[in-house]
Order: structure tokens, then C-alpha cells, then sequence
């Protein structure tokens, strides 16, 4: 007899569901664990697309005849699924190696192999660039230690000051730092120093050593001494190297420049508290004066002559001290009062920022070259280079335009009759004695102008565009016409990140760029002369600035293009990159093909993205450690 259930007091009956239920049941459960362990079908992942690459007629006629040449090569194989295997952890990636931007986010992997041609090969992901390893970047520091009563004026003429010191070390691959009276504290001297009651100066002096003891060594140079010389040059590439081995400073650069290890700074230091001077500082406040006031500093002149090592000269660095002041820039000099002060220090910053653009100026004897590949349809595209080209090679603003910086007395001045050389070239020029300024476009931006099309498809990619037409133009003279497209990329690559720096490339669909002045190492141009010749912007101004440079001449067989024709090639520029911001499938799917058509073209357009990308990123995070200090940009009031 059954079994009876029942349920609050009242029988209940089981009974077995229809079979088609159970069907059904057991349909659902399968395609669940499909779609669980395979995934969604893969229509439904990817957008259709058309045909890779479909081959030319001369690309199957080529295959016919050497078929050794055309094996294919076979895709990995799809790797099997293991639902119940161990996880797989996906590779790590690198800090701060993600930027992003309008067009898509700009990606990139820092690898030793960056030179391989296609980042494809090292990346995991296709739209990640590989750059090469940041260089390490040596600390250089200065001593800043603002009075508490100052005018404000004052007090912002000094911070701009301060950063020109820190964005001329930038530029020439240092990290700047402003030490303060807190970092002196930090030191286990600095309650015995401050007990001695020393004379401002010598205290000062006192106070910069212990700051920088605290900070383990390196480079101290004062806020006045900036670099003004090849990149190159003996003296700063010693510096970057950072290995000191002694405690050293420069004959020719007085107390501007010292480096040195932490230990030695450290037993420097307390062989100083310990001298005999010091035992008893008002008996002996006289001598202590004096010796404040020699070559070197009070530190300097209270250690024994074999603790520190001399120098004798050093050529890449300038020192604005007051002797040099008082006796070569007497214009400058004379403002540095107690009521012109801040107009002094505002010219003294105009003069700095001369004297840098003028090193520049020096190192480049032929000029700037803008090259301009393809340069029938493209006066639009090379709009922003241009403007660059014309700053470069205007004569700098300066309170004294006939004068030379400290460590260069024998410099030519820039003569608006002389100016710079400014010139195009339809392709790259493998010379230093040129600054080369290009602009790399996208593929679907450069195809688009080239052949003055507002829009694209597949079947005009493959019946009419050229592959790969802008590397090829670029690289016709630096390479042979026998080396393949992966040569020419790699070359490419090497340019782009090259140091020391002769060549600045931006990328068509970047419409600003505001890191220039940390790139250069000075601030560019931003008025010019209304007239031919030099003059004041005002009645009351002691600067003077030159005329803008004219526009460079078109390529030897091009004629400039009339001003209809530059206004339409504005327009489809901005359509241009319109569709490269576009977020509909259709359009995406288009810019998708013209990249897979042109893939040399888009792997130098990713490289230099990314790489201007990442210069950005690590200028904007190291000033974000750095705007509560001196000298920041923030401090600054530039932004």
C-alpha cells in the first residue's frame, strides 16, 4: 500500500510532471552550462566585418611564382576550455601606463623589446603601445627658505624664478627638487646647529647642508644655476650618471654646485659642528663672517681643503650670482633694489629664459626642418608644427638682447636680420645640426586628406589607397628603398624616443600641446613685434621683443596652396577626427579597416601617441608630489 503524505492535516498527492516538461527542463540547463563554460556564439561578441585584406592581383600573380615565399601561417590554436581546471591569472599591468583621450584611451607596455617592429608581437593587447623603460631620472636639489615678511610681489617673481630652475633640470632629464627649512629639520644636527646662534648667512648655509644631508646626497646646486648646454655635454651627462664618488664642488661655480654621497656629506657635516670656531660662535662670530664670505661658503671654508674635492671648471652650467649681475647685466642689476625688486626679478626671469632659448638656438645652426610628407593636401594638418617652428626661431624676449649667459661669454646673439633657419622637407633628414618637427597622423586622417575624401570604405581602401604611404615618405631619404616597412618602423621608433632630443612629433588629433615649455626646458615666444624691428610692448617696459618669423616656403617644387583650398582641407580635418571620436559601430568598423590596411602607418601613430602620452603622465605626476613646494606650478600661479 503507498505511503500517504499529507500537508496541515490534509492528504497530498505527488505526481510525476509530463515528460515534454522535463524536456524542456533539462534543454535549459544544458544551454546554461554552454553559455556558462563557452561563452556567448562568436557573432554575437564581434561586429560582422568584411574580408581581412583581400589580395591584389600582382599580391596572387607574386604568389603563383614563388609559393615558398606565401606559405600561411596558422593562427594559434583555440585554447581548450577547463571549467573545473585552476584559475589563470591575467598578466599584471604597469602603473600609470594608461591615458586617456577622446579618440580611445592611449595604452602602453614598457619592455625592453620595444624595438620589434609591431607592438602586437610583445603586447597582449593590439591597441597597447611598447615603449621603451623610463629613463631614471637623478635627483638635483635646491635650497629655498622664503623670509616670513615679504612683499607679494616679490614673493611670486621668486616662486616663477624657482620654476624656471626646476622646468631647465627637467628638460635636461633631472628630477628638480626645493628643500626648505623642514627638511633641515629632519637632520640629527639640526638642534646642535640651531643652539649656535650663527649669523643669518652662515646659518643659511648650515641650513641647506642639513637639508640636503637628510635627503642621502646627490646633486645640490643653488636656485640661480641652471643648465645651459647641449644635452650631452661632459658635465651634466656626469651628473645624470649619479654615482659621486667623492664629496665635490666647482672651482668656477663658487658655492653653486656641489655632489656627493650621503656619507660623506654626513661626515662632512660633523666635522664642521665639531670645529674649533664653532665651540665658541660669539668669541669667534667674526672669523666665522669672513670665512661665510669666501668661495665655497662657510661649510666649505670651516672643512679641511683634502675633505673636498675641486673642479675646475664646468662649461654646461650658468650661475646668475651677484658679482656676475652687477658686472654683466647691469640693466637687470639695477632693478634688483629694495622698491624695483620684483620688476628686477621679472626681468632677471625674462633674461634666464633668453639665455636658455638662446642655447638652444646654438645648438640647432641649421635651424628647425618641419617635414611634411605627402605635402600636396596637408598645410592644415602641419598647422600646429608650423606655429611651434615660427617660436623657435623668433628671437627671445629679453631685458638684454645682446647678451650671452654666465657660462658662454662668447655666444652669438640672435639677430632679427640673421634669424634661425625655418624649412620644410617632404621627408625626415637624418642630421642633429637640424630640430626636426613632424606630426604623426592617423591612417584614416592622413588617407582621408591625401586623397581628399570625406569619407571611406573598404572598397576604396583596397581598389585606390596606397598602403602605408606616410612611413614610406617619411623615411625615403634616411632609409634605402630596399628596406622593408619594418625597418623603417623600427627607425621611426628610435627618433621618437631618441636622447639626446632633436626631433618633436605630435600627433595630427592632439589640437593642443602645453607641455612644450618642459620639453624645451624655457618658455616659447608669446608676443612678438608688430613691426619689422625690435620694440617694448610699452612705454614703461625695459624688454624687448623681435619680430614673428615669416612662414617657411613651400617644398623646392610645390607651390602654396590658396587659402579656399587650406580652408577645405580644415573642414575635412575636422571631420577626420570626428570619426576617429566616433562611438557608432559602423563608423568604428570603417577606422578598424583603414588601420588593418595601413598597419605600419598605425603602429607609428600608436607609438608616438603613447609615447607623448607617457613624457605628459610623468611631468603631471611628479608636479602633483611636487605643488605644495617652491617652485611648483601652483606656487607659480602658471596653473
Amino acid at each position: 500500500m503507498p505511503a500517504l503524505r499529507a500537508l496541515c492535516g490534509r492528504p497530498v498527492a505527488l505526481r510525476t510532471p509530463p515528460p515534454r516538461f522535463l524536456a524542456l527542463v533539462v534543454l535549459l540547463l544544458v544551454a546554461a552550462a554552454h553559455l556558462s563554460y563557452y561563452g556567448p556564439p562568436q557573432s554575437a561578441r564581434l561586429p560582422a566585418r568584411l574580408p581581412a585584406s583581400l589580395p591584389t592581383y600582382d599580391q596572387v600573380a607574386d604568389a603563383v611564382k614563388h609559393p615558398a615565399a606565401h606559405v600561411p601561417t596558422l593562427d594559434a590554436l583555440p585554447e581548450i576550455p577547463r571549467p573545473f581546471g585552476p584559475a589563470v591569472h591575467q598578466p599584471p599591468v604597469q602603473p600609470n601606463s594608461t591615458a586617456t583621450s577622446s579618440y580611445r584611451a592611449i595604452e602602453w607596455l614598457a619592455d625592453f623589446k620595444w624595438r620589434n617592429p609591431f607592438s602586437s608581437a610583445v603586447a597582449v593587447d593590439e591597441n597597447r603601445a611598447v615603449l621603451p623603460p623610463l629613463r631614471t631620472r637623478p635627483p638635483v636639489y635646491t635650497y629655498y627658505d622664503a623670509p616670513g615678511k615679504q612683499p607679494r610681489a616679490v614673493a611670486e617673481a621668486e616662486q616663477r624664478l624657482l620654476l624656471a630652475w626646476r622646468r631647465a633640470w627637467w628638460a635636461q632629464g633631472f628630477k628638480p627638487q626645493v628643500l626648505n627649512r623642514r627638511e633641515a629639520h629632519k637632520h640629527a644636527l639640526y638642534l646642535l646647529v640651531q643652539r649656535m646662534k650663527l649669523d643669518a648667512k652662515t646659518e643659511t648655509d648650515m641650513m641647506r647642508w642639513l637639508a640636503w644631508a637628510h635627503m642621502g646626497g646627490g646633486v645640490l646646486v643653488n636656485w640661480l644655476a641652471l643648465p645651459m648646454a647641449e644635452y650631452d655635454n661632459p658635465m651634466l651627462a656626469f651628473l645624470r650618471r649619479a654615482e659621486y664618488p667623492k664629496l665635490s664642488r666647482v672651482h668656477t661655480l663658487g658655492n653653486g654646485v656641489f655632489f656627493g654621497e650621503a656619507a660623506a656629506i654626513h661626515g662632512a657635516l660633523t666635522k664642521v659642528v665639531n670645529h674649533d670656531l664653532l665651540k665658541n660662535v660669539t668669541a669667534n662670530i667674526d672669523k666665522i663672517t669672513q670665512l661665510s664670505r669666501k668661495e665655497g661658503g662657510a661649510v666649505v671654508n670651516l672643512l679641511p681643503a683634502a675633505d673636498i674635492a675641486v673642479d675646475q671648471k664646468a662649461d654646461g652650467i650658468a650661475y646668475y650670482t651677484a658679482e656676475t649681475m652687477s658686472t654683466k647685466y647691469g640693466t637687470v642689476n639695477d632693478k634688483l633694489t629694495n622698491t624695483t625688486q620684483a620688476e628686477g626679478l621679472q626681468l632677471l626671469a625674462s633674461l634666464i629664459n633668453s639665455h636658455l632659448h638662446l642655447t638652444f638656438q646654438e645648438r640647432h645652426p641649421e635651424g628647425v626642418a618641419i617635414v611634411k610628407p605627402l605635402p600636396d593636401h596637408t598645410t592644415a594638418l602641419m598647422f600646429e608644427a608650423t606655429q611651434i617652428a615660427r617660436n623657435l626661431t623668433q628671437c627671445p624676449s629679453s631685458p638684454m638682447p645682446k647678451s650671452c649667459p654666465p657660462n658662454r661669454p662668447k655666444c652669438v646673439p640672435c639677430d632679427v636680420n640673421k634669424s634661425m633657419k625655418l624649412q620644410e622637407f617632404p621627408e625626415f633628414v637624418n642630421t642633429t645640426k637640424f630640430f626636426t618637427i613632424g606630426t604623426v597622423p592617423h591612417p584614416y586622417t592622413m588617407t582621408s586628406l591625401h586623397y581628399t575624401r570625406d569619407t571611406l570604405d573598404a572598397g576604396f581602401l583596397r581598389t585606390m589607397a596606397v598602403r602605408n604611404q606616410w612611413i614610406q615618405e617619411l623615411t625615403k631619404k634616411s632609409v634605402g628603398k630596399d628596406k622593408t616597412e619594418s625597418y623603417r618602423l623600427v627607425q621611426f621608433k628610435e627618433l621618437v624616443a631618441a636622447a639626446p632630443p632633436h626631433t618633436l612629433w605630435l600627433t595630427a588629433e592632439r589640437v593642443t600641446q602645453h607641455d612644450l615649455d618642459w620639453i624645451f626646458g624655457f618658455d616659447l615666444p608669446q608676443i612678438a613685434s608688430t613691426t619689422k624691428e625690435p620694440s617694448s610692448p610699452n612705454d614703461d617696459s625695459q624688454l624687448i621683443i623681435f619680430p614673428r618669423p615669416d612662414p617657411p616656403t613651400p617644398i623646392q617644387g610645390k607651390e602654396a596652396p590658396d587659402e579656399i583650398w587650406i580652408k577645405k582641407e580644415e573642414i575635412r580635418l575636422g571631420k577626420a577626427r570626428d570619426v576617429l571620436k566616433s562611438k557608432d559601430e559602423r563608423v568604428q568598423k570603417i577606422v578598424d579597416e583603414v588601420e588593418q590596411w595601413n598597419l605600419a602607418d598605425t603602429e607609428a601613430w600608436k607609438f608616438a601617441r603613447a609615447y607623448s602620452a607617457r613624457r605628459r603622465m610623468e611631468r603631471k605626476k611628479w608636479e602633483q608630489d611636487e605643488q605644495d613646494f617652491a617652485g611648483s606650478e601652483k606656487k607659480a600661479g602658471v596653473r
